[in-house]
């Protein structure tokens, strides 16, 4: 497979079509692909379900996708912070659907998906209403939840560094979601600070191995 370099983020994000599972990286604002998500707006592509670790901050980002109706459903563990007012408005209208997921058990079922899991007991939700509607079983004096993986169409994620190769090298907090979700989609798009010749990252600093990564574009200088 290899990994095709984009210049700019428009190009990257093309093809993402109506409908799909979008996983997108961050933590927060820490590694969130801000270029590729006002790419994707630009772009167009709707009724999407997006999976991330929250439900967008302020009014950019990921909350700028939310506030232009380009979304069906969120998948996360934290939809509700001090500035989720983009997310908290469409929910109470009843324009959006919520799937709510503990943080463990969201990185878990991506690394599932990744991993060729089929489904995977956990004990993390059982006896809450997370729980209900959903296979338990007793294991050694302990309840467990069955959940299965959560697969994406297209995964956008932020680092630091990728090789022509699409090796990606992640940077401290901003590393959260990325390599999980690199390997539970089918099409891998990656924004980073900075694109360097192959061989010039050290292989064992590499977090996400290029043969996950279909697209990376550098991100745009700050104005």
């Amino acid at each position: 497979m290899t990994t095709l370099l984009y210049d700019h983020a428009d190009e990257a994000v093309a093809g993402i079509e109506d409908g799909s599972t979008v996983l997108v990286g961050g933590f927060g604002m820490a590694g969130m692909p801000v270029d590729l998500i006002d790419a994707l707006i630009r772009q167009g592509a709707k009724d999407l379900t997006v999976v991330s670790n929250n439900a967008g901050n302020g009014d950019t980002g990921l909350a700028a996708l939310l506030a232009k109706g380009r979304v069906r459903k969120v998948i996360c563990s934290f939809p509700r912070q001090a500035d989720s007012w983009v997310f908290d408005d469409l929910y109470r209208a009843g324009r959006i659907e919520l799937e709510v997921v503990p943080q463990g058990n969201l990185a878990e079922r991506m690394r599932a998906a990744g991993a060729g899991i089929g489904a995977f007991f956990c004990p993390t939700g059982a006896g809450t209403l997370l729980a209900e509607g959903k296979e338990t079983r007793e294991i050694d004096g302990r309840t467990y939840v069955l959940e299965y993986p959560i697969k994406g169409d297209v995964a956008l994620v932020g680092a630091h560094r990728a090789d022509r190769m699409g090796n990606l090298v992640y940077r401290r907090t901003a590393r959260n979601f990325g390599p999980v979700m690199a390997t539970a989609a089918t099409t891998v798009i990656a924004q980073v600070r900075e694109i360097v010749e192959t061989g010039d990252i050290d292989p064992e600093t590499v977090v996400t191995p290029g043969i996950y990564v279909d697209r990376v574009v550098k991100e745009a200088d700050p104005a």
